[in-house]
């Protein structure tokens, strides 16, 4: 679990690397990126793509997250913060999101 936890600051580090190195070579705007992007079928794919992942991530922070105040502050972020965000959410509450039922404990059943 532990390892699955550092991969996941990690993955979110590289990630927020990656952003900043394509924001420096680039020689674009954001605006001017999106809309180089969004003029290539494979790039509005991948916009969508993008925003469907973090719809469901949101989904599960708040179906998951036991207080709601901190899932808000876990899900508003998503859309602007993306991935990298979603990977500090994961590393802190993976422990949490997977430790198994107690025999009687109705609130995990999925149904």
């Amino acid at each position: 679990m532990t390892v699955i936890r550092i991969f996941a600051l990690l993955g979110g580090l590289v990630l927020l690397g990656l952003i900043v190195w394509a924001a420096g070579a680039a020689g674009q705007s954001l605006g001017e990126a999106i809309a180089w992007l969004i003029s290539n079928p494979w790039g509005v794919v991948s916009l969508a793509d993008l925003y469907l992942g973090f719809f469901f991530m949101a989904v599960l922070i708040w179906l998951l997250e036991p207080n709601k105040v901190i899932a808000l502050a876990f899900i508003a972020p998503l859309p602007f913060l993306g991935n990298v965000w979603a990977a500090v959410w994961v590393a802190w509450r993976l422990a949490r999101v997977v430790q198994k039922p107690k025999p009687g404990d109705h609130k995990t059943d999925m149904a």
